[in-house]
Order: C-alpha cells, then structure tokens, then sequence
C-alpha cells in the first residue's frame, strides 16, 4: 500500500469517529470511537515513523497511546463492574 493511501486511510479512521462525536451520534468513550482512533492514530504514527516525520510521530503517537489507555481504563472498569455484580 503506498504512503498517501496509509495515510488517507489512518485520517479517516481518527476523522469519521470525531466527526460522529460532534453530531452526538457516537460517545467518545465508546468502543468503536476508541478502537477506530487508535487504529487510525497507529497506522499515521507507523508511517510517520517510516518517513522519519518526528512531529507527526509524537502528535499521532501520544493520539494511539490515549486512545489505548482509554481503552484499557474502559475494559478494566467493565471488569470491575462484572465482578462487583457477583
């Protein structure tokens, strides 16, 4: 896959859930909006890096690692919310 269409492809994986958040028709805090950002966020930071593009490496790099760390905060409260039921 060539560089412009990682890069098409990684923006409209960030773009489209922020799009859906402003029109409230998603929760930043959902599944789908986190795993869609991380996924966009990684592939730029991946090629950011390939291309050695050091201040698009730290924008879209610190974008993945929230987005993971949101994702895990997430999944850890889903856990604790599951066993705090039984």
């Amino acid at each position: 896959m060539n560089e412009q269409l990682v890069q098409i492809l990684g923006s409209v994986l960030v773009l489209i859930p922020f799009a859906l958040a402003q029109a409230r028709r998603v929760d930043p805090s959902s599944l789908s909006y986190l795993l869609l950002n991380l996924l966009g966020s990684g592939l730029l930071a991946v090629d950011a890096a390939v291309t050695r593009q050091w201040g698009f490496l730290l924008l879209e790099g610190v974008w993945a690692v929230v987005s993971l760390a949101a994702l895990s905060r997430r999944q850890a409260g889903r856990r604790t919310s599951r066993t705090a039921g039984h």
